[in-house]
Formats: C-alpha cells, sequence, structure tokens
C-alpha cells in the first residue's frame, strides 16, 4: 500500500462526501491487514492535518471541509471501536481542546487512541472556561492536564492556566501537555506557556507520554507570569 496516494485519494474521496466510498476505502485497507490503529495514525491522522492546512489557506470551500469533517469523524469512530485495549496504566488524563469541529475532531483522535492506550481519559472538549476547568482539576486529580489542538485564539487563555496552576499548587505532581493545532504552528510557543510536554500528532504524544512521563517545565523555560515574580522580587528588595 503506497501510503500517500491512499490519503490523496481519500482527501478527495472525503470533501466530495462520498460516503459509501469513504467506508470502502476504509474497508479495503482493513481487509488488506491494516489495524484499526494504523490506519487512524497513518492515514486518518494525515488526512485530517491536510484538510485543517488547505481550510486555513482558504483553497477548500466551506461544504467541501463540511463534508470532510463530517465524514471524516464517522470513520474515526469505526477505527475506534476495533482498537485494542491495552492493559490500564492507572493515569488519569483530562483533556480540552480548541472550539473548532475539526480542533474536536483532532482531540478525539487522540483521546480515543489514549484511551485504548490505558489511560483513564475524560475529554471535556472546547469552550470550557478556565474556572471550570480548574475546579474539574481539583476534583480529578488527574495526573495529566491535556490541551490538544488548540486554535491561536485559545493561546492566552491556557498561559493563563497554566500559571493559574502553578499558582495555586492545587495538583503539584501533575504533568500539563500540549500539541497539535496552534503549538505545531508557532515554534516555541508551547514551552514558552510552561507545559510540561509537548507533541505534533497521537503517536508522538503516546510515546512521550510514557518516555517522558516524569518531565516537568523548568522555571527558567516558564515565563508564564515571570514579569509578575521579578517586579515582586523588586518590591521585596525595595
Amino acid at each position: 500500500m503506497n501510503q500517500e496516494i491512499v490519503i490523496e485519494q481519500l482527501f478527495s474521496t472525503l470533501i466530495s462526501g462520498n460516503r459509501v466510498e469513504a467506508r470502502r476505502m476504509a474497508d479495503e485497507a482493513l481487509a488488506d491487514g491494516l489495524s484499526p490503529e494504523t490506519l487512524t495514525h497513518d492515514i486518518y491522522w494525515p488526512t485530517l492535518e491536510m484538510i485543517i492546512k488547505l481550510y486555513r489557506a482558504d483553497q477548500l470551500t466551506c461544504l467541501a471541509h463540511h463534508y470532510a469533517t463530517r465524514l471524516l469523524r464517522s470513520l474515526v469512530d469505526q477505527a475506534q471501536a476495533g482498537y485494542e485495549q491495552k492493559a490500564r496504566r492507572n493515569r488519569r488524563i483530562l483533556m480540552f481542546c480548541g472550539p473548532g469541529e475539526t480542533d474536536e475532531l483532532a482531540a478525539q483522535v487522540v483521546a480515543d487512541l489514549a484511551e485504548a492506550d490505558g489511560y483513564e481519559v475524560y475529554f471535556g472538549g472546547g469552550g470550557v472556561a478556565n474556572d471550570e476547568i480548574l475546579a474539574e482539576v481539583g476534583e480529578q486529580r488527574p495526573d495529566i492536564l491535556l490541551m490538544f489542538s488548540s486554535a491561536p485564539s485559545d493561546a492566552p487563555s491556557i498561559r493563563q492556566l497554566i500559571d493559574s496552576i502553578r499558582g495555586v499548587d492545587s495538583c503539584p505532581t501533575m504533568q500539563i501537555a500540549v500539541g497539535g493545532g496552534v503549538f505545531n504552528r508557532a515554534e516555541g510557543l508551547a514551552e514558552e506557556i510552561g507545559a510540561d510536554l509537548w507533541a505534533r500528532s497521537p503517536a508522538e504524544l503516546l510515546q512521550k507520554l510514557v518516555a517522558q512521563a516524569d518531565r516537568r517545565a523548568t522555571a527558567e523555560q516558564r515565563t508564564v507570569g515571570r514579569n509578575r515574580r521579578a517586579a515582586s522580587g523588586a518590591s521585596a528588595a525595595a
């Protein structure tokens, strides 16, 4: 199977809204020996990235974007039902994303794969206010707070959220991870706002959650609140 050709063919099918053909292509890939997880990682995810990129560049009509997003979501749901459920890791992820449909779809892909990989996942989607997220962090006590596929407009809010979490220190062992969306397009943003971990894709994220489970942002990395801390220190010195 030529992965690039399959992605191009699936993309063309999705933007045309051809539901029958899209399902046929998915069934054919599975019949050829692709696991549902591989189908999602290697075909659906790069296809979704193509949809997002072209739509942001005004190279897809609104209708084509709607066709593709809704149809790909149905394929992702179908694949998720076939994922192998690995042994539980006894680690909880609290997860949010950007407000758009493609944001939610990208985050859903991550949520489904993480759950199959052994995590307990609570996925709140987009548009949730920081005070509600903070309250839920205090209630759920997650091992990981994950903001995946966030929109550019979300970045200041996420910056404030991380600052608040660090300030109250309500869940000191929790790892804060980000990825996808604006964090893929703005190099260094994840590190600048004080995230402990960042990844570009679901596969990279799942690998890093295991390999770098103990990684935390250093004081030097965290630019969030730095000016405020500096001002506080100067006042104390005076």
